[in-house]
């Protein structure tokens, strides 16, 4: 996907890459506040997670499913 300066409604141009590239271009003040609101939203479906700690990574393998 080449950058143009225009808006696009193709979702075959939302990958991970451009996600990316858009976060990245956010002054960090603006990262930051997605951040909070990101916290914020995890933590309203499970205000559970502040009680937990040390967290570690799942046995076994991963796999990451996505619709193509």
């Amino acid at each position: 996907m080449k950058f143009q300066g225009s808006v696009s409604h193709d979702r075959a141009e939302e990958t991970a890459e451009a996600k990316a590239r858009w976060f990245q271009s956010l002054p960090m003040s603006d990262r930051m506040d997605m951040l909070c609101s990101f916290t914020d939203l995890a933590l309203s479906v499970n205000p559970g997670l502040q009680d937990k700690k040390h967290a570690q990574s799942p046995r076994g393998r991963v796999q990451v499913i996505s619709k193509a």
